[in-house]
Order: structure tokens, then sequence, then C-alpha cells
């Protein structure tokens, strides 16, 4: 059956599921997995697609997830568009590579389900492994639906795979929360998918017949800064075009995640929480509660890390009194990295919020809507009172000596 729009019926999938059926829409040609925990119900599923001839591509299995990442180098190299899955220590066991694509410009997709670091042992929900890849040059985007896991790599492919741009991008997703919760997912038809995402063309490719050089040797005073200067420069048109394909997908399909940061009832508020990926479906549960009582509250959900949403947040920051920064991660030096990214966007302006970092969320514990709705509690005492501290663990349990 179908909709309406070449829209097919609703499937109820989990965010994994989302994420193969993702690969499966983008005509994905070469994927590589190691198919061994931390792996994914992912590439199981795209493996079954290209058994069962659903899928044209090709399934490399190898001996780690370096190797995924080295394989799909290559067949990025001679034009191939590619994909793959990883979490937590397979995220971390690639760093190496993640630098050398970026770096290559080669425009490789990869989901991650942001999993905590062991020890000890953790499968539960922290973003510490994607933000431990927050300098390698990779688009990072957090997502908080299933729907915007497929919709996303639509929209990421498309972006990346520019002439102008060729970046790799990053697409997170909460485990469990997406990982292992399933929910309705619209699928767009193919032939609407294949309308809005054009074949990967890149510029320059391996080609016997065109022999070039890549990643060869260069000296200081050869061309390595401004081959970094050009990836900051890519960066920067990414940041345009994400919010064009945003625009672009919404009129295509009738879908929008306003673009790099998505804001929820912002634009009289007071005070603003600002997270990434399923905390914002229980922060906007709280402010719609806290708006009935007459509490101008409001939600910035930071979608894109990566570029950082210098703009959008500096636009929020001039009419806002108190903006409240939660952190699923923590970097050992002084604060969670996005309060890092905020503060540090927003010090150059002459009037500014006062800001303050809450950890939460460390492990995979649950955060409720009691939890946000103290936030908001403390983020208005804060407004009236001035700020008492800069960084705040929450909901810590320490046991008694």
């Amino acid at each position: 059956m179908r909709l309406k729009g070449g829209i097919a019926i609703k499937k109820v999938i989990h965010g994994n599921y989302a994420a193969s059926y993702g690969a499966k829409l983008c005509r994905a040609e070469v994927i590589a997995a190691y198919p061994i925990t931390p792996q994914t119900q992912i590439v199981e599923k795209i493996a079954e697609f290209v058994a069962n001839g659903e899928l044209n591509a090709q399934y490399v299995k190898v001996e780690s997830e370096h190797s995924a990442m080295a394989a799909l180098i290559a067949a990025s190299t001679v034009g191939a568009r590619t994909f793959t899955a990883t979490s937590s220590h397979g995220l971390t066991l690639m760093h190496e590579l993640l630098l050398w694509t970026s770096a290559a410009r080669n425009p490789i997709v990869m989901v991650n389900i942001n999993r905590a670091m062991a020890p000890p042992w953790s499968v539960w929900a922290e973003h510490t492994d994607s933000i431990a890849q927050r300098d390698t040059g990779w688009i990072q985007i957090y997502c908080e639906s299933s729907q915007e896991i497929l919709d996303t790599m639509i929209q990421a492919y498309k972006v990346c795979e520019e002439s102008d741009i060729l970046l790799p991008c990053l697409i997170n997703e909460d485990a469990f929360y997406l990982s292992h919760t399933v929910e309705p997912v619209d699928m767009p038809s193919q032939e609407a998918v294949d309308k809005f995402l054009p074949k990967f063309d890149p510029p320059y490719t391996l080609d016997v017949d065109d022999p070039r050089g890549f990643g060869s040797l260069s000296m200081p005073d050869q061309w390595y800064s401004e081959f970094r200067y050009m990836i900051a420069e890519a960066m920067d048109r990414a940041k345009v075009r994400l919010r064009e394909v945003d625009k672009e997908f919404k009129k295509a399909f009738g879908r929008s995640y306003n673009g790099l940061l998505d804001t929820y009832r912002c634009d009289d508020a007071e005070v603003v929480l600002l997270c990434a990926g399923t905390f914002a479906s229980t922060t906007r549960e709280v402010v719609d509660k806290l708006r009935k009582e007459g509490k101008r509250v409001g939600l910035a959900r930071l979608r894109v890390f990566r570029p950082f949403p210098v703009e959008e947040v500096r636009a929020l920051a001039k009419h806002v009194d108190v903006i409240g920064v939660m952190d699923r991660a923590f970097t050992f030096g002084y604060e969670g990295p996005f309060f890092t990214e905020v503060k540090g966007s927003i010090y150059t302006l002459k009037e500014r919020p006062i800001i303050k970092n809450y950890i939460i969320g460390i492990g995979g514990r649950d955060v409720t809507m009691k939890h946000i709705e103290k936030l908001y509690d403390d983020v208005y005492k804060i407004k009236k009172n001035g700020l008492d501290k800069d960084v705040q663990w929450i909901d810590i349990k320490m046991p008694a000596v």
C-alpha cells in the first residue's frame, strides 16, 4: 500500500532498523562491518537486505571496526556510497581512521549507538563515545526519534556528498531509548528518495585511466595547513547546507527538524534548558506542563554538534535570562562538552545570559520529568539570586564510607 505523496504505510520499528532502512533507501553501495559486539542490529538487517536482493551492495565483513573504516575509505575513494554502524568501544577503536576519513574528504555516513564506555561495563546511553571524536572533522548529528534517524541519513548523504563539502557524518542515537524501543516510522518510497538524493559523483576518484596521488607526504612549508583550512571552510558550508537541506526535505517529505538547533517555545522564554538526543522528549513534556502553570520556559535541542550552531545559540542567548546546559558526558577538564561550546559561542556578546552546566544521565541513568522540573526550578533560582556554581552533577548516589 502507498499513501498520498509516495509515503509507505508506517513500520513499527526501533531506531536500529530505522538506520538499516535508511541505508537501503539511500542505496548504499558498500557496507563494511565487524559482526560482533559492539556491533548492532543495524548491519544485521542490512545483511538480510543484501542477501535477499533488496539492496544491491557489497557487504564486507572485517576483523575490527578499525578495518571497517579502512575498507570504507578505500570504497569511497573509488566513488562508492558507503555506510557502517557501530557503538561505544567500536567507535573509539576507529579513532585513527576517523581522522583520516575527514582529511581525505571521504563522505562516509555512519550511525553510532551512544553507549557508555567501560569499565565498569555498560551498554546504556551516554555521549562519551561520540564526544571523544568531536575533533576528528566529522559532522555530528544527535537524533531524538527513530523517524529522525532515517530522515537524517537521507539528509546527511545529500549534504556530505556535495563537491564543495565532501565530509563524513556521524549520526547518533541514544542506546536503548532509541536502539531497543519501537515506534511508528514513515517510510518514504524509493522513488521519492531517488528524486531527492542524487547519485554520488565525486570530482576525483582512484582511476587507473586517470592516475592521481591521494594522501601523499606534505612538508610544513607546502599545503598541509591549507588542507586543514579547507576542511574548516567545508564545515562552514555544511552548516549552511544542513539548514537548506532540512527545508528541502520538509518540502519533499513533510518533515523538518529545524536545522541545527531545534527550539521549542523559546520565543518568549525567560529560561531555557539545552540538551541533545532523547532528553529532549522528556523536557518538551515538562515545558508544556510548566507553561500551563504560567512559567515562561523553553527547550533548545542541539541537533547538530559539528559544525556547531554558533549563530543559532547566540540568537537564543540574546533574549533569555538563563540557559541550563544538560550534558550526558563529562570531559574531565572542568565541564561538559556542550556547555564548553555554548559558553564559548556567547562569550563575545556584550549582553549574555547566565549559563549553568548539569551533568546528568551518565551511564544511562534515567532522567524523569521530576528531574527536569528540578532543573527548571534551579535555573529560575539562578535568574532571581544569581549563579551558585558553574557545574553540577545530578542524581549522584555516593556509597556510605
